[in-house]
């Protein structure tokens, strides 16, 4: 039992974190491009992971050219689209909002597997998958009827954004799985920080190239390290510590901790304003996580329950 509350801890900690990245993300943008600042972020990481790698590992595993290809498209999927979709989702909706989308993916990849994998979803994880879109739709709702015509709209636009980063984020999960079992979570993230990095610089150098450097101050390189250190390796650290000690269906229902973090946080962080349909979204959410998370979730082709 104590195992598996600190387990239950080390998962809280990592979704709090992860929720945390809205914010974060807000900030960054205030400071610097988003391409620069996504490439000091995973050079930091890199810096910290590669040594940890070769200490604990001897360095880089030999890996076939199909999962070398694999490894890239989880750095395109869940570093470079994820991270552009959201922090371009965050230039024009709300940090709030776009925890709360970006909390669905468990929603999503289930209507992916069920549309690209041929799983059948129960009746409780359609309700689930329901409920989640429900959720999004009342954020929806309340942004249009919160403010002009013109940043309702502007709204609308940032929210399909993070909904852009939510797809991507599925993908990436869904791809892990083609990956060796034999691959550490310390080796896969070394190599998707890696594949991000590379990624991120082309672009991250033609921003520059652009203008004259941006002038940082201490808060935008406080919230670069967090973003390297924190949200990208100790974030990791803490989930998989804790997720190989869970049953799956308690790891879903911890990812319910993340919008309601990226939603306090923003109101408390940001200052933003605290609006009932976002409340609303977030509780619906929630209990479309809970019912994702609970036994049955998904049949396989043959019928049965996996």
């Amino acid at each position: 039992m104590r195992d598996e509350l600190k387990a239950c801890f080390d998962l809280a900690a990592a979704m709090v974190i992860v929720g945390s990245s809205v914010v974060a993300g807000k900030l960054a943008l205030a400071e610097m491009p988003l391409y620069c600042s996504q490439a000091l972020r995973f050079l930091l990481a890199c810096l910290v992971l590669v040594p940890l790698l070769v200490a604990r590992e001897g360095g880089l595993p030999r890996l076939s050219p199909r999962d070398w290809a694999v490894t890239a498209c989880l750095a395109l999927t869940g570093s470079l689209l994820f991270n552009v979709f959201l922090l371009n989702g965050l230039r024009l909706t709300s940090a709030a909002a776009a925890g709360i989308i970006t909390s669905t993916t468990p929603a999503w990849m289930a209507l992916i597997a069920v549309c690209f994998l041929g799983e059948r979803l129960a009746r409780r994880s359609w309700a689930g998958v329901g409920l989640a879109v429900a959720g999004v739709a009342a954020l929806n709702l309340a942004q249009a009827g919160g403010g002009l015509p013109g940043e309702a709209a502007q709204s609308l636009l940032g929210n399909l954004f993070a909904l852009g980063a939510v797809m991507a984020e599925s993908l990436f999960l869904l791809l892990r799985r083609a990956l060796p079992r034999g691959l550490s979570p310390l080796c896969v993230s070394t190599l998707v920080s890696l594949g991000a990095l590379a990624l991120f610089l082309p672009p991250a150098a033609a921003e520059l190239a652009a203008g004259p450097p941006p002038v940082i101050s201490l808060t935008g390189w406080l919230v670069v390290a967090y973003y390297g250190l924190v949200i990208t390796v100790l974030a990791y650290i803490f989930w998989f510590r804790g997720v190989t000690r869970v049953s799956p269906s308690t790891a879903a229902v911890m990812t319910g901790i993340m919008p309601v973090a990226a939603a306090c946080l923003s109101w408390t962080v940001l200052g933003e304003p605290v609006r009932g349909g976002q409340a609303v979204g977030c509780l619906l959410v929630l209990g479309g996580i809970l019912c994702l998370a609970l036994p049955g979730r998904t049949a396989g082709r043959s019928g049965r329950t996996a």
